[in-house]
């Protein structure tokens, strides 16, 4: 099962992380995890993201596109990190992000969400057929 690990941004990752012992340290910290991840084989892609000010997002409205600059509202709702993990099961990735250090440096969340495979829309494939009767 592939699984989209979302860090949620907060106040203090939207302003861009400096660079202090304290930041360093949380970094070198979540530098372990991540080691400990590959080493489980779980571990797929991450990264962080820059905060929303240097971000852009695009409407869509029909065949109209409308440019929006950053920053953005609502900063709970922004994503400031993530992961791309292959675990077993759900409970494999909860157990994962319980072992986490803490990715702010006040209270913060991590979202853990299934990514469609290909027997999602094509169930006849996952049974063995080849999707045609």
């Amino acid at each position: 099962m592939r699984v989209m690990v979302l860090v949620k941004a907060t106040e203090d990752s939207e302003k861009g992380f400096d660079h202090t012992p304290e930041t360093l340290a949380a970094m070198e910290e979540m530098g372990r995890f991540n080691e400990a991840l590959q080493a489980a084989g779980i571990l797929r892609e991450a990264d962080g993201l820059r905060p929303s000010s240097d971000g852009k997002r695009i409407a869509f409205d029909g065949s109209r596109r409308t440019v929006i600059d950053g920053p953005f509202a609502e900063t709970k709702e922004l994503v400031a990190g993530f992961w791309l993990w292959e675990v077993k099961d759900m409970e494999e990735a909860v157990a994962w992000v319980k072992r986490c250090p803490n990715p702010m440096p006040g209270p913060s969340e991590i979202e853990i969400r299934p990514l469609y495979e290909m027997a999602d829309w094509f169930p006849e494939a996952a049974a063995g057929g080849d999707g045609h009767s």
